[in-house]
């Protein structure tokens, strides 16, 4: 019953054997491998872009920070969601690899708006030399609360970063599990909206540890090499981070596991309106944001259940209290860990 979050889950055996395969001889180093040709191949197959450049990274930060940095100029500053992950989780990576350029907070309570992008671009006039200048819109998909952005609402979104010229990052930590729920194209959400650089995630989805950055100018491929570099997040033995990606891409495996978690979250979500609880946000892809009394908690708990109670103590006076958690589904958890989990309500 671990709902912590879709970190925790296991590598899939797919991705665990192409591992294995990549682990014999010798194979050149810093992203010179054999693999990573197969993995450029299918990334650019997949979203219809055979001159996107393409990178590795080990982790989501690393991918966000660097990718944002090539398109931010330090006296510049990034709009994003007040929910973003690098407004709130990313320890202000974002900013340390652009050169301190700041975040500008778009406040919305969950999905980015056009009406707050523009009301948030327009409290930085071009031009006055003594405030931040306007830089980069990033773009949650899924969101720090489980929803997705529709095509719609994100072609909104860069048409307003297009009228100011400015250019779009996509955080696609759970790239995956939004594409599946809306049932598009890759290139559907990512340059055929006006997205210009993806964060394309593989390790909340049954990698290792993998990230891919895909850029469709290649003008920036040599800056990101740099950056990589210079960051200290371009691996010697990059053919480990390959592997997974070439074991993740082969076979559309990173849909498979992305509609399982899908699924799982769906399930679980039924079950827990069937049983009473009150879901704070709509659960559009693998991510449930959900309350119920604090006694089913602490059952919950000493059962031996993992996830994170959100807005009080697990111990208190009032048994009755609801509580909110966060709840999510990996492509591994299965129905009948959710079912079980549901029996103490």
């Amino acid at each position: 019953m671990f709902f912590a979050s879709d970190n925790a889950g296991p590598v899939h055996p797919q991705i665990m054997n192409r591992l294995a395969q990549a682990n014999t001889g010798h194979a050149m180093p810093y992203g010179n491998d054999p693999i990573m040709d197969e993995v450029r191949d299918a990334i650019r197959t997949a979203f219809e872009a055979p001159e996107a450049a393409v990178y590795l990274v080990a982790t989501g930060t690393a991918a966000n920070a660097l990718a944002l940095a090539c398109y931010t100029q330090p006296w510049q500053t990034i709009f994003c969601s007040v929910t973003s992950h690098i407004h709130e989780d990313e320890c202000n990576a974002p900013e340390f690899y652009a050169g301190a350029a700041k975040l500008t907070v778009v406040e919305t309570d969950d999905k980015m708006t056009p009406e707050a992008l523009t009301k948030a671009i327009e409290k930085h006039p071009e031009g006055n030399v003594h405030g931040a200048q306007r830089g980069p819109v990033s773009i949650t998909q899924v969101t720090e609360r489980g929803s997705i952005h529709s095509l719609e609402e994100l072609n909104a979104l860069t048409a307003v970063a297009k009228s100011y010229d400015l250019p779009v990052h996509l955080d696609g930590a759970r790239f995956a599990n939004a594409l599946v729920a809306l049932g598009c194209t890759p290139a559907e959400m990512t340059w055929k909206a006006g997205v210009d650089v993806v964060s394309f995630g593989g390790t909340k989805n049954g990698c290792m540890g993998v990230e891919a950055v895909v850029f469709f100018d290649p003008a920036k491929a040599w800056e990101f090499e740099l950056r990589r570099k210079r960051g200290a997040h371009l691996f010697s033995k990059h053919r480990f981070l390959s592997a997974q990606m070439a074991g993740y891409m082969q076979d559309d495996l990173w849909k498979t596991t992305a509609a399982l978690a899908n699924d799982n979250a769906r399930h679980l979500a039924d079950g827990l309106r069937a049983a009473g609880a009150t879901l704070l946000h709509k659960p559009d892809a693998n991510m449930i944001f959900a309350k119920w009394p604090r006694r089913i908690h602490q059952k919950l708990h000493d059962a031996g259940a993992k996830y994170y109670v959100m807005d009080g103590p697990l111990e208190g006076d009032d048994p009755n209290e609801p509580l909110s958690a966060r709840l999510v589904c990996d492509w591994s958890i299965g129905t009948e860990a959710i079912d079980q989990f549901l029996s103490y309500f």
